[in-house]
């Protein structure tokens, strides 16, 4: 639809003749169920198990915040805290987990 010289588009001020459209849905992943993340419950647990140190598992998940208290407790107690990123990883593969949006990782 044309909107007229003044008149409101989508919330936005029209500052000549502009062309509004209908907002569309956003764009469907193909080949996964919307809902589910495109990140593996398997990728994610076997890095968490060897690099859980560096919270490499929660990073590649996008949970930035814990990857970093990961990789800061290990720091401070000078590698013993990588014990949690082995049992995080152990649990992320049986349990599985969420990414960084909420969503549960795929199988």
């Amino acid at each position: 639809m044309i909107v007229p010289l003044g008149a409101s588009c989508c919330g936005h001020q029209a500052s000549g003749s502009l062309v509004c459209r209908p907002m569309t849905t956003p764009p469907y992943q193909p080949g996964y169920p919307q809902g589910v993340s495109d990140k593996s419950k398997v990728v994610a647990g076997i890095l968490q198990i060897l690099l859980g140190t560096f919270g490499a598992g929660r990073f590649y998940m996008g949970d930035t915040k814990t990857g970093v208290i990961q990789l800061v407790v290990s720091l401070v107690t000078c590698g013993i805290g990588g014990i949690w990123g082995l049992i995080d990883g152990i649990l992320i593969l049986v349990n599985g987990g969420v990414d960084g949006q909420g969503r549960p990782l795929r199988d």
